[in-house]
C-alpha cells in the first residue's frame, strides 16, 4: 500500500468529502422524510450496495486496461482532474436550497427504498467518475499488494466512509430535520473548505508524472 502520510491524507479527504452536504445526504434526508427512518435506513443499505458496483468496476477493469493502455491511462486521468476542479467549483458554488430536500426523494414505498437506492447508485456516472479521478493518486503500482487489492481496499474505506455520514444524516433527519438548513456559515465553511480540497486535487492528479 501507500505511505502513512499518503494514507493520511487519503482518510483527511475521503472523511472531508463523505461528510460534505451532497446528493447522497440530501437523497437519504429526502427518504427519511418521506418515509420515515426505516425509509432512510434502507436506502443508505442501497447506496452502500450500489457503491461496490463502482468498486469493483474501478479495481477490476481500470487497472487491467490502463497496464495495457497508458494512452487511456492519462485520457482519463486528465478527465477525472478536470472533474475534480469542476467538483470542487460547483462546491464552492453551490447553495443549499429550501425545495431540495423534497425533490430528491422518489422510493415510495419501504420495501422499494432498498431496490430504488441501489439502482440509483449504479447508474449514477459521477459515482464511477468520482472513484476513477480519486483512488488512483493513492495507489502504489509497486507495492507488493496488487493494484486491484489496493482499489478494493480504498473503495471500501471510501463507501464505510459515505455510508457513516449516511446513517448520521438518516438519524439527524428523523429527529432535528429542521436544524440541517440552519446554519448557514457552517455550511459555507464546509463548502469552502471541500472545494478547495477537491481543487487541489485534481490540480495534482492533472500534473503528476506517471
Amino acid at each position: 500500500m501507500a505511505s502513512w502520510e499518503t494514507l493520511l491524507a487519503f482518510a483527511t479527504v475521503t472523511l472531508v468529502i463523505a461528510y460534505f452536504p451532497g446528493p447522497a445526504l440530501l437523497y437519504t434526508a429526502a427518504q427519511t422524510i418521506a418515509h420515515g427512518r426505516k425509509a432512510g435506513l434502507m436506502a443508505m443499505l442501497g447506496i452502500h450496495l450500489g457503491c461496490y458496483a463502482h468498486v469493483v468496476a474501478a479495481a477490476f477493469g481500470l487497472s487491467a486496461v490502463f497496464k495495457h493502455v497508458p494512452e487511456l491511462y492519462l485520457a482519463v486521468k486528465i478527465v477525472g482532474a478536470l472533474y475534480l476542479v469542476w467538483l470542487g467549483i460547483g462546491m464552492i458554488r453551490s447553495r443549499l436550497g429550501g425545495g431540495e430536500l423534497q425533490a430528491v426523494a422518489p422510493a415510495k414505498t419501504v420495501k422499494r427504498a432498498l431496490v430504488d437506492s441501489f439502482i440509483v447508485e449504479v447508474l449514477n456516472p459521477k459515482v464511477a467518475l468520482f472513484f476513477i479521478a480519486l483512488l488512483p493518486q493513492f495507489v502504489d503500482p509497486a507495492a507488493a499488494l496488487p493494484v486491484w487489492a489496493q482499489f478494493l481496499i480504498l473503495g471500501t474505506i471510501v463507501n464505510f466512509a459515505f455510508s457513516s455520514a449516511d446513517l448520521i444524516t438518516v438519524l439527524a433527519a428523523s429527529l432535528v430535520m429542521r436544524t440541517m438548513k440552519a446554519s448557514r456559515a457552517g455550511f459555507a465553511l464546509g463548502r469552502w473548505l471541500g472545494g478547495s480540497l477537491m481543487i487541489g486535487l485534481g490540480l495534482k492528479l492533472a500534473t503528476d508524472k506517471g
